[in-house]
């Protein structure tokens, strides 16, 4: 990747990169001028990345003296009105909470990657889906959400890495990018999108009050009634994210007895699982959800039948399940198969799991 310059104008090219470069290169490519971060396994590359690119556009790169310390950076950096990005795994995105509550508390934008590894405590550097719950249900204190993408390949990763900076801007909230360790060490070929220069203006930003009347950002609110008054608008935002955000993908569901719910990694796993299904005769589908946070509700209860099964699949002990059993409403029976603690399944276990079900 040395000398590669591929924040040129009107660039299609198509380049092979890891998970973490993706993520990095999608940033500066959105537009993103400012990155701090913290070495951890399995996203370092990305840190590491970030530190080559982002000089080279004119950007800031900060290695910060801790994970608390980045996300706080982030933060200032985005008060500025700037675009800014942070990424870590798993205990480091635990580090980073209090930040980022601070952040929807305030309504900054920022962009947060989270290369999810095996927990819990400091557990090992293998890939896991643990975080789910920590991405889509706030992870920090207070009543508030991030929305989340769960990306299943590098293009997609880069896809909605850029996208996630207009999401950030457009709705004045964090947004959060949940890959895994599989994500962010494999390689595939990424077709990039043009370098942005001109983004929307912030007249809400700090950008010092010469000509203009003085305005402040913050998420302290102690007169009686004030912070209840925030959190139900905060609440309407929140509800046109989930009126309009919500991203899945359906993969041979029309006829199938039985479908698979996956995302991310997993959900590449399982759609050969469908594959080598489909050949032996046997009608099974995938249901995956990309956005994690809106969760698709609708379009997966839609899918539910008296006799049809749902069968979730995912590297933890039971998360998005939970969310797969709402959007059913006991219309389907729902059963999980987990690999926690840094288990991958294979679509040969997940063939069979699901065969079982439906008696096959």
């Amino acid at each position: 990747m040395a000398g590669f310059r591929p924040h040129m104008e009107k660039i299609k090219k198509r380049v092979l990169l890891s998970g973490n470069e993706t993520a990095g290169e999608a940033a500066v490519n959105a537009g993103c001028c400012f990155y701090a971060g913290y070495p951890i396994t399995p996203q370092n590359q990305l840190t590491e990345y970030m530190g080559r690119r982002l000089p080279e556009v004119g950007g800031t790169f900060i290695q910060a003296e801790s994970e608390i310390a980045a996300i706080n950076m982030v933060f200032g950096a985005a008060v500025a009105g700037a675009r800014a990005m942070t990424s870590s795994s798993s205990p480091g995105i635990s580090l980073k909470q209090e930040g980022i509550s601070y952040l929807a508390g305030c309504e900054l934008p920022a962009v947060i990657i989270n290369m999810n590894r095996a927990g819990p405590g400091l557990g090992d550097v293998t890939p896991s889906q643990a975080d789910y719950f920590q991405s889509t249900r706030g992870g920090g204190h207070g009543d508030y959400r991030t929305i989340t993408f769960g990306p299943q390949s590098l293009q997609e990763l880069y896809d909605l890495t850029y996208l996630a900076f207009d999401l950030a801007d457009q709705y004045r909230n964090p947004v959060l990018i949940l890959g895994d360790g599989i994500l962010a060490q494999m390689m595939e070929p990424v077709t990039l999108k043009p370098f942005q220069k001109k983004f929307p203006a912030k007249p809400w930003a700090l950008t010092g009050c010469r000509g203009r009347a003085p305005h402040k950002i913050l998420s302290l609110y102690l007169k009686h009634g004030v912070l209840e008054e925030h959190n139900w608008r905060l609440a309407k935002k929140y509800a046109a994210v989930e009126k309009s955000e919500q991203r899945w993908e359906t993969f041979r569901t029309d006829d199938a007895e039985i479908i698979i719910v996956a995302f991310g990694s997993v959900a590449r796993l399982a759609k050969a699982a469908v594959l080598a299904g489909r050949e032996k005769g046997i009608s099974v589908g995938l249901f995956r959800p990309v956005s994690l946070w809106p969760f698709p509700y609708q379009p997966l209860r839609r899918l539910a039948g008296k006799s049809r099964k749902f069968l979730t699949v995912e590297m933890n002990l039971g998360q998005m399940v939970e969310d797969v059993r709402l959007a059913v409403e006991g219309v389907s029976p729902v059963s999980f198969y987990g690999r926690p603690g840094g288990g991958v399944p294979t679509p040969e276990e997940i063939l069979k799991i699901a065969q079982n079900l439906i008696g096959r």
